[in-house]
């Protein structure tokens, strides 16, 4: 029998730690080494415990994760699975951990305690597993490295506000996972203002979504917000699909380029939203004036989708391994035939812009 994941819990409620530690104890693959009430605690038992995954509470006194993973990551990389409170303190606190190195999170329920819970470490269970085999790539020696605001550049904003007058007549369709808001942040503030309408489909809640468009839109000379449905794809927009819905592309009411229609539906492939969903409308509307790139993520949301991409005659690219969190999307999305090639992300955004000169 192979080795179970050794499991430390950061909470610094005694009644989430308990719940938290029989709930993860129930699978066979997971061993809860240890509980901390707080950062402190946590940083004197990782020397001795060892753990392989630490699931760490977003919102607590003394030091609240946030400030724990500044810390924590230079010196004693770990793969951490945020605890996420709903309120919006939490989510921010969220995105931020998310850019300092952690893998994945999880939302506390808000109502219905016990089903939620349950949701909860169903979950969290299978995010742990996720986590103890994900490449732990990025880790910051400034504190401030990864949440500091970086103000647009003046005379590049007034290209952006020209662009967004333009419906963009090519599609870049970007879809990730796991591991994938550090990844898309990578490749989108690589790119010029005036750069065509870009499609961001990122596994994440609702709520969370918002604000990953507004990261990305402070830290890129684009202009990104979080879908809304009938907004138009325009040169210079950054559009991210909403947490708990579905995007698909359509051929705008005006009669000039594209727009999306935003609905609410059950999950594809698990997912609202979903890489395939987008995808597969970019298929059948923009056809081969579209480019379809699949990041990091587990498992194969958009691999159906980027090959149809392909089949209608759009280019399409992957994340290389080397270079993903977790490889299983970009795996599947070149395995099915989606993806021509896999590339760095250091190099996707160069990789894209290829393709768009080569039409």
């Amino acid at each position: 029998m192979k080795d179970r994941i050794r499991v430390l819990i950061v909470d610094d409620s005694a009644l989430v730690r308990d719940v938290l530690s029989v709930g993860l104890s129930r699978d066979p693959e997971i061993e809860v080494v240890g509980t901390a009430a707080d950062p402190f605690e946590a940083g004197e038992k990782i020397p001795e415990l060892k753990p392989d995954v630490m699931t760490l509470d977003v919102e607590m006194p003394r030091m609240n994760g946030l400030e724990f993973l500044r810390r924590l990551m230079p010196q004693y990389p770990l793969p951490v699975v945020m605890v996420s409170a709903l309120t919006e303190k939490g989510k921010q606190l969220t995105m931020d951990a998310l850019s300092l190195g952690a893998v994945d999170f999880v939302a506390k329920p808000k109502a219905d305690l016990a089903r939620g819970m349950e949701v909860l470490l169903s979950e969290l269970t299978m995010k742990i597993k996720i986590a103890a085999n994900a490449k732990l790539l990025r880790f910051k020696s400034r504190p401030d490295a990864d949440t500091t605001v970086v103000e647009k550049n003046p005379k590049k904003l007034g290209d952006t506000a020209a662009a967004l007058t333009e419906p963009s007549s090519r599609v870049i369709i970007i879809g990730a996972s796991t591991g994938g808001t550090e990844a898309v942040r990578e490749v989108v503030t690589r790119f010029p203002a005036r750069s065509p309408g870009i499609i961001v489909v990122q596994h994440m809640p609702g709520g969370f979504t918002r604000l990953f468009a507004n990261r990305l839109d402070s830290e890129t000379t684009m202009k990104a917000k979080e879908a809304e449905d009938g907004d138009q794809i325009l040169a210079g927009r950054i559009l991210v699909a909403p947490g708990g819905k579905q995007l698909r592309i359509r051929k705008d009411p005006s009669g000039r380029g594209y727009s999306v229609s935003v609905t609410d539906e059950a999950p594809i492939n698990g997912h609202a939203p979903s890489v395939d969903a987008t995808m597969l409308s970019a298929a059948s509307t923009v056809g081969r004036d579209a480019i379809g790139v699949i990041l990091t993520g587990m498992g194969a949301d958009g691999a159906d989708g980027l090959k149809a991409m392909r089949d209608a005659g759009a280019r399409g690219l992957a994340q290389d391994e080397n270079t993903s969190v977790v490889f299983g999307m970009p795996a599947e999305a070149f395995k099915r035939g989606g993806a021509e090639r896999l590339v760095p992300i250091g190099e996707m955004a160069k990789a894209i812009m290829g393709c768009l000169a080569k039409k």
